[in-house]
């Protein structure tokens, strides 16, 4: 039987769609740029949302890559076989030019004579229908059409996608399965979702497709995930620190079946190593813990892998599992670059949570003695004083079978700190999918704060480091060592509306890497762009790469105004403002 590994699959799929004129874009981070739908990229389609919905990619309309996703909603279910927060997922797309037919046929060509999958043992599924779109008779056909016999109908749960937000791009999939495991989906992105709930065609018919590389090995190497090259080097160093086995047999210390106290171990190591990779990959694009958004999943992550490997019997480990990370995934510079700061983050969050880790367990036993249910007031306690994130006082009062006060838990939250449920769900409620007059508005008027800000501040090296955008107002980070000013907020404010009452001309161009950086052009000049990308400048103030809308002439802008400043995170601050 082939062996396959990580490089190796990846390459031999980039390869086969590059040989269908597919041209590869690069990997991006896992933040989304601008104005996210989500906290993080969590598949290969974030980055493309402006260009599914329209917009003229400068690679062109077939692309392809591999891109690096964490998904959160399924954090509760990491432990088992399948799930995971941080994945690869490979991608490929066509913009408005090949449909259901050739998408099909890519894909059943891939998997049968690259990945050399008999025929037989493939099962498709397709969309059952419902009052938002019809039965995908034509998925079937094709599929049929092309030899695979068995094909089944699921309904919107299973066999649609999107948006990927509250609006945006969607529409039915069809799945394979190989054996009865998921390996690859293919999405017709036919409908955009309006703030209304309101299914509309798209005049640009999409194909946005999605296989995980960490799933796609094992099922190859008929292997468990964890025991793939991807995870099994972090299991070994888990192993090695805690002195227990991670794989079981039936034949081991003459067991019938694995005793649940295996069962519990296997489940623990596969959190701890999931958990410290996503970590990892998140503090190299620059997230720090914190109790905020992208920070609070951080911290979530870390600290309930610190429960875990504290019941497997382990102690100041998180730095040591981490580093075969490191080297399962040498290839991404965001991690190589960033190695000693991560490092010694993951450092500092073990030991600010293992000195209130026993005291908060210790008063969750006295609160929760004789109980069925927990106050909003005591599990307020718990988050506030000992650091324990509400999802793991969930799951520890899951263990007891008792109930938690969830609403009066978030009214105590609201009370000290501005941490919304949509953070802890790990939702923006806007993003790129709405393209909508005052968003396009506050997301031009985002390029010009943070030239702005560069200017006032005398600092060339000011980035964006984080924004998201609302109807209402834009919020934008960005990496700064102190305060601002009265003064300097006020001079921001003067310098933007400056420019606005100029009534510059907001022009695109695409053009090379090489010659937007000639040009002055800002962006964060890595491994993240394509050969080709689209520069926007505002005048002769501002020039941006940069994918999100734009409005025509500053004079449709309206009056700027910062409203809040303040600190987010050590080194990042955070601006809030409106247009009157």
């Amino acid at each position: 039987m082939e062996t396959w590994d990580r490089k190796k699959l990846i390459k031999v799929y980039i390869d086969f769609f590059k040989s269908k004129n597919h041209r590869e874009i690069q990997n991006s981070s896992l933040i989304p740029e601008n104005d996210p739908t989500v906290l993080f990229t969590t598949a290969g389609m974030h980055p493309l949302v402006p260009f599914l919905l329209g917009g003229k990619h400068p690679q062109g309309k077939r692309l392809v890559n591999v891109q690096r996703c964490i998904r959160t909603g399924d954090i509760d279910e990491v432990g088992d076989e399948f799930h995971l927060t941080f994945f690869e997922m490979l991608g490929n797309w066509s913009l408005g030019d090949y449909f259901k037919e050739d998408a099909i046929k890519y894909s059943l060509e891939f998997l049968t004579k690259i990945l050399k999958i008999p025929k037989e043992k493939i099962t498709a599924t397709c969309f059952a229908g419902d009052d938002t779109a019809p039965k995908d008779i034509e998925s079937e056909k094709i599929w049929k059409s092309l030899g695979i016999k068995k094909i089944k109908f699921l309904g919107k749960e299973n066999n649609w996608w999107g948006p990927a937000g509250n609006v945006g791009p969607c529409g039915p999939d069809t799945e394979m399965f190989v054996n009865g495991f998921e390996i690859w989906n293919d999405v017709f992105m036919q409908y955009n979702k309006d703030s209304k709930g309101v299914y509309e065609e798209l005049e640009q018919k999409n194909v946005d497709t999605g296989m995980g590389v960490e799933r796609t090995i094992a099922i190859l190497n008929k292997k468990d995930m964890f025991e793939t090259e991807c995870f099994l080097p972090i299991i070994k160093k888990i192993e090695e620190l805690t002195k227990k086995k991670y794989s079981f047999s039936k034949g081991d210390l003459g067991f019938k079946e694995m005793p649940q106290c295996w069962a519990d171990i296997m489940r623990a190591m596969r959190i701890i190593a999931d958990h410290i990779k996503s970590a990892v990959f998140i503090m190299g694009d620059g997230i720090v813990p914190s109790n905020v958004e992208r920070g609070y999943v951080l911290r979530r992550l870390i600290r309930r892998a610190i429960r875990y490997g504290k019941e497997l019997g382990m102690k100041n480990f998180i730095k040591e599992v981490a580093i075969p990370v490191f080297e399962i995934y040498e290839d991404y510079p965001s991690l190589k670059n960033n190695k000693t700061k991560i490092l010694e983050e993951l450092d500092k969050e073990e030991e600010k949570f293992m000195k209130t880790l026993e005291s908060g367990e210790r008063l969750f036993e006295k609160i929760s003695k004789g109980k069925k249910e927990i106050s909003g007031k005591d599990s307020f306690l718990l988050f506030q004083s000992y650091g324990f994130p509400i999802e793991m006082i969930q799951e520890l009062a899951k263990d007891k079978k008792i109930k938690i006060d969830l609403k009066g838990f978030e009214q105590e939250l609201e009370k000290h700190q501005e941490l919304s449920r949509t953070a802890t769900q790990g939702k923006f409620k806007s993003g790129l999918a709405d393209n909508s007059e005052s968003v396009t508005k506050l997301h031009t008027v985002t390029h010009m704060l943070n030239q702005a800000l560069r200017i006032i501040l005398k600092d060339k090296n000011i980035i964006q480091k984080g924004s998201n955008i609302t109807a209402e107002r834009l919020r934008f980070d960005f990496n700064f060592s102190r305060k601002l000013t009265d003064k300097e907020i006020k001079d921001v404010e003067d310098l933007v509306n400056a420019e606005i009452e100029g009534c510059s001309e907001v022009k695109k161009q695409e053009m090379s890497v090489k010659e937007a950086k000639s040009k002055g052009a800002q962006g964060l000049f890595e491994d993240k762009y394509g050969e080709k990308v689209s520069v926007y400048s505002i005048g002769n103030f501002s020039r941006e790469i940069c994918a999100g809308p734009h409005v025509k002439n500053t004079k449709e802008l309206g009056k700027f105004k910062i409203i809040k400043e303040e600190s987010v995170a050590a080194g990042i601050r955070r601006i809030k403002a409106i247009l009157k």
